[in-house]
């Protein structure tokens, strides 16, 4: 894995797709400025009235960018629906797709999809999910887009999230190099490889 991240495969483009969520509509906790012993108060949300939803997104190691949808569910149809979506975007690169074993990833109709649309599933060893790249990308969103926030509204939510990507996407640069000066190389067989 953390070769294909160093040494990128010269007939394709390597991107890593998870998912995001549940996105529900509810306070979350972030930094703020109050006066002292003026707490901010958050209000109850006990039921999910509006429902939830779920952020299906990938990173494109080659530019930086994140392309996303917002859904209602995370099955296999709209992972495979996040897929084509992939596909359309490099008609004519293989694709080598970065992924934990969550189960609609590996749906029989998802891997003959990949299959006859010269896309490669790479699926992260068991409890690896770390090694995807694209979390270190979730945990900015989180902090950027949605600490701090109480949306009332999926629209309002998703709003926040698209305008921090739209800004993030301005200013996205190739990611090479995963975890170069990180203990995590000493946990794995794979050597850092110089740049």
């Amino acid at each position: 894995m953390l070769e294909m991240y160093d040494a990128p495969p010269a007939d394709g483009r390597v991107v890593c797709v998870d998912e995001f969520g549940p996105l529900n509509l509810q306070p979350r906790k972030g930094k703020a400025w109050r006066p002292l012993r003026s707490p901010r108060r958050l209000r109850a949300t006990y039921n999910r009235y509006d429902g939830v939803m779920h952020m299906l997104a990938a990173l494109d190691l080659a530019t930086g960018k994140i392309y996303y949808r917002i859904r209602q569910r995370k099955r296999w149809y709209e992972f495979l629906g996040l897929l084509k979506a992939l596909r359309s975007r490099w008609p004519g690169e293989k694709l080598y797709i970065v992924l934990d074993n969550f189960s609609p990833h590996k749906h029989p109709n998802v891997r003959a999809w990949a299959a006859a649309n010269n896309v490669e599933l790479v699926f992260l060893p068991t409890y690896g999910s770390w090694l995807n790249w694209i979390e270190s990308e979730f945990a900015a969103l989180r902090y950027f887009a949605l600490n701090g926030t109480d949306h009332r509204s999926h629209g309002e939510q998703n709003a926040a999230i698209a305008a921090y990507i739209r800004w993030r996407n301005a200013r996205a640069t190739p990611k090479t190099g995963f975890a170069i000066e990180s203990p995590i190389r000493t946990w794995t067989d794979y050597p850092a490889k110089a740049a």
